[in-house]
Parts: C-alpha cells; sequence; structure tokens
C-alpha cells in the first residue's frame, strides 16, 4: 500500500495532543513535503529521516512523499515526529511487516545513523498514551522516566533498525517495567538539625509546613534564614504518586534533567533577586513555564527579596491565589499548574541591621516600601529571627530534633486536616472558614478588636484564622482556643516594622 498512518503527539504546555502522521507515496519525481503546521525544527526532520533509514539498510523510496502532520491547525514542533515519520515511511513502502500501527504510538529524534535520541516531555505523553490504551515507543533515555506512569506500557528503542525484528517477532521488544513509587527513597541532604539555636524560627517552620502557609523572615545577616529556608522542603509531607508525576511532568517539559532517585523529593526553587517576571511565570512565544510552576507541590524561596523589582513580586500575587498561572500570547494560551509554598527572607533595612545608625527611618521606610502592601497580605506567618544570644554556641547539644522527626509531626498535622476538609488549612475557603475555624463570641471579639487596632486588611484576618487552625491542630485540639488565636497573631512582624517606622517618619 502507499498510504500508512502512525500515532505521536504533539506538546502544547502540559498536554499532549494525539497528531496523526500520515504518509502518503506517489508516483513522479522524488520529493518530500511536510504539511501541518510544521515548524522549523519538524521541517529539518526530512534529512534526518533519509539519512537514518538509507544508514539502517532500508530503501528510501523514490517517489513523490507527503507527510501530513493532522490537525493541521496544531503547531508541531521538536524532533519528536522524526521516529514516526521514519515508521509512516516504511509502512507505506512494505518494508516493515504488516502490522495493526493503530496500537502503537510513537516519538523519537532520530540521528544519521539511525540511532534515537531523547526528547521532552516524555512523562505527559506516556499519560495521554496510557488513557488511550495504547503501547508507546519512546527513546531509551526516555523509558525510565515515562515508566513512572501508572499501567504504561512501553517499548524503549536504541535504534531504528530494531523495529523490525520487533514487528516480524523475531526479538519482539520486552515492556519497560513499571517503576512502582515504594521503590523510591524521598532524599533529602538538609536536616534541620544543622540548624543552631533559633527555636522560634523553627517553630514558625514548623507550622507552615503543617498548614502550607507562606512564611517571611525578617532579620539581620547572618541569622540563619537562608539555612532556615532551605530545609522547609525536608520536613514538608511526602509527596504522593499524583503530585510526583505533576511535579515531574513539568520538569520533563522544561527539559530539566530528572534524577531517578530524588524525584520524590518536592521541588526547591531559589531564583536569584535579578530574575524577571517571564523567568518567574514563565512566557516565551511558545509559552514555557517558569520558577513558580517549577516549584509545583514544592517551595519557592525567594532570598533578598527587597531586591526584587516591585513588578516582579506583583506577578505572583494571583498566582499565590488561585494556584495556576496562564500565560496569553497572540495564538497561544497556556495555563501551568502553581501550587507553591512562597518562603522570603529579608533583612529589616538596606544596612541589614535595625538600629546601627547608619540609615534614617525614611530610608528604611523607603527600602522596605519595595514590597508592596496585597503582596504582604498574602503571606501568612511574618516573624522576625533575631541573632543568637551571647553563649548560645557554648550551651548548643547534639540533642537537635532531626527534620524526620519534625516531619512525622507535620505529616499527622495535615492527616487531620485532609481527613476534615480534604484540603490543608492554607486553602480553606471563606465559606469554609466558617465552618472549621469557628471562635467563641469572647475570642472573636478579641480577634476583630486585634485586626483594627493592627489596622490588618480581610484578607489577613482570613489568615491569622487558618494560623490558628492549623496551631489547633498541632496540639491536637478539635477547636481553636485563645492561646491559638495569640500565638497566630505575634506572627506579624512586619506590620509591626511597618507601623514603628511609619510613626516615627510622622513624629
Amino acid at each position: 500500500m502507499s498510504l500508512a498512518c502512525v500515532y505521536s503527539r504533539a506538546r502544547v504546555g502540559l498536554e499532549s495532543p494525539l497528531v496523526t502522521v500520515e504518509v502518503h507515496l506517489a508516483n513522479g519525481l522524488p520529493a518530500f513535503h511536510i504539511v501541518g503546521l510544521p515548524e522549523a525544527s519538524v521541517k529539518e526532520s526530512k534529512d534526518r529521516v533519509r539519512s537514518a533509514i538509507i544508514n539502517c539498510g532500508y530503501e528510501f523510496p523514490a517517489k513523490r512523499i507527503t507527510i501530513n502532520l493532522a490537525p493541521a491547525d496544531l503547531p508541531k514542533e521538536g524532533g519528536r515526529f522524526d521516529l514516526p515519520i521514519a515508521v509512516g515511511i516504511l509502512a507505506a513502502s512494505e518494508q516493515l511487516p504488516q502490522v495493526d500501527l493503530t496500537q502503537y504510538e510513537f516519538a523519537g529524534e532520530l540521528a544519521l545513523s539511525g540511532e534515537l535520541r531523547a526528547i521532552i516531555g516524555e512523562i505527559p505523553m506516556a499519560m495521554s498514551c496510557c488513557e488511550s490504551a495504547r503501547t508507546l515507543v519512546l527513546p531509551q533515555q526516555n523509558s525510565e522516566q515515562a515508566s513512572w506512569v501508572k499501567q504504561a506500557k512501553i517499548h524503549a528503542v536504541e535504534h531504528l533498525s530494531q523495529l523490525y525484528p520487533h514487528f516480524a517477532r523475531q526479538h519482539p521488544l520486552p515492556l519497560v517495567a513499571e517503576q512502582k513509587i515504594e521503590q523510591f527513597e524521598c532524599i533529602n541532604e538538609l536536616d534541620i538539625s544543622d540548624v543552631i539555636g533559633q527555636p522560634l524560627a523553627k517553630r514558625a517552620l514548623e507550622i507552615a509546613a503543617s498548614g502550607n502557609h507562606n512564611l517571611l523572615f525578617i532579620g539581620p545577616p547572618g541569622t540563619g534564614k537562608t539555612m532556615l529556608a532551605s530545609r522547609l522542603a525536608g520536613i514538608l509531607p511526602k509527596m504522593t504518586e499524583a503530585e510526583a508525576l505533576e511535579a515531574a511532568s513539568i520538569q520533563s517539559i522544561s527539559n530539566q534533567s530528572i534524577n531517578a532517585n530524588s524525584w520524590l523529593t518536592r521541588p526547591f526553587r531559589a531564583p536569584h533577586h535579578t530574575a524577571s517576571s517571564a523567568a518567574l511565570v514563565g512566557g516565551g512565544s511558545q509559552p514555557k513555564p517558569g520558577e513558580i510552576s517549577l516549584a509545583h507541590n514544592g517551595v519557592l524561596f525567594l532570598d533578598e527579596l527587597p531586591e526584587f523589582e516591585r513588578k516582579v513580586l506583583d506577578v505572583l500575587r494571583e498566582p499565590m491565589e488561585s494556584g495556576e498561572v496562564t500565560i496569553s500570547r497572540a495564538m497561544h494560551k497556556q495555563c501551568f499548574p502553581a501550587r507553591f509554598q512562597l518562603i522570603a527572607a529579608m533583612n529589616p533595612s538596606p544596612t541589614g541591621f535595625y538600629n546601627d545608625n547608619r540609615s534614617t527611618p525614611e530610608q528604611v521606610l523607603r527600602y522596605l516600601n519595595r514590597l508592596s502592601g496585597p503582596f504582604l497580605d498574602r503571606i501568612d506567618i511574618q516573624i522576625e529571627v533575631a541573632r543568637l544570644p551571647r553563649g548560645t554556641w557554648a550551651t548548643e547539644t547534639d540533642q537537635n530534633e532531626t527534620s524526620e522527626q519534625v516531619q512525622q509531626r507535620v505529616q499527622a498535622c495535615r492527616s487531620r486536616q485532609l481527613a476534615r476538609q480534604g484540603k490543608a488549612n492554607a486553602f480553606l475557603g471563606t465559606s469554609e472558614l466558617k465552618s472549621y475555624c469557628h471562635l467563641s463570641i469572647d475570642d472573636n471579639e478579641f480577634l476583630e478588636l486585634a485586626v483594627e487596632k493592627l489596622g490588618l486588611s480581610t484578607r489577613a484576618h482570613h489568615k491569622i484564622l487558618k494560623i490558628a487552625r492549623t496551631l489547633a491542630d498541632m496540639s491536637g485540639s478539635e477547636n481553636i482556643l485563645h492561646e491559638h488565636l495569640t500565638e497566630a497573631l505575634s506572627y506579624r512582624a512586619m506590620d509591626r516594622l511597618l507601623r514603628h517606622l511609619t510613626a516615627s517618619v510622622a513624629v
């Protein structure tokens, strides 16, 4: 026959839409045309495919070859269509045994020798292929990551010449063994026991981990802010298989290396303060995920927070609320998940210290005003990290709690929340606060008075309730008590600092 149809998949954000590769061989002058909105990298595949077919000992048809990548209105990019195009040409020219190619999906970039090179986005492709109940044929380098998808049928191929013996049932390719999540360990080399002192900051870190709250450390240089922040991922609850696959999918389409020994470890992203808005939220003519999406189901750490441009920080406001980011272009619109936990660190003044007589209150206030009020409003916990008192090093023992011990408490607390409401406390909606964050009449009046005196917004009011709910869960209390409320109110260090500076400047 002179017509063959082979299935493959394109890459559109986190989606892998089906692409039908139609190959037609016609009489006439030899020619090779690819239609169906191919980009430059796809158009160049004709030379790679021709050389690969010839170098594998097959005959390249001296006919008019037309390749149609359907649907025609879907942009196609990358070298992933090399393998399905080659298979289609060989099938149409009857150089492959007659098999039902509709039971397979192919993807892979061909070298001139016929070897297969890795592609990006293998995990979303394997998930979509599994839903279609087809067998996926992938390069060997992509097979391990793709096998993390439960119940996916995958054949790993190293060379184009392996396909004929497989379809002829001479040397069938074995299915790649499914990788069970139990086979992997969550590796974390940074332990919270390394942090000397700072019991209040460690307490805030555990609260943030227990309820998935955003956290801001304020303190002079050298107090351990960065060290504490880098330990947050190690005390968060372990990722479920679905969460791990979501995070790995984003890394795979971003061409990020994925280590099989640490893919269950929660992502920890720490962009430099010179990062642009596009670097954080994503962008490009073909929209790609940014740092906040790469931190999905993990931690986004912003060190030296006021050094970021204000407009860069403000683009985080919407994703912090919605848990996703939508990137719109003239021809494309992509939505990427971005449910990250923000942890930030900053100095209290441009010189780094509170009272060193090197900056006036006006200069300090100008420095802190680089952070907009609406952005700070979205940070649940704001805590001061003080310098270690004299004698801390001499009295410090080796009995500090390890990250594993803290993680067990965090996991137990998070389990209470999931059993009660199906989500972490930080994600409670306004209507859910009435059901799960009920206060007594006296406590409700106390909170309203405190919010009025501190000049807090309604959003900050809700966040205090969520923190108090987390504190109650940590203590095993069914209801929010007065001590939980007062402790939650104490985690508003930035509000106190700004109010103090504003009063000083006014005087």
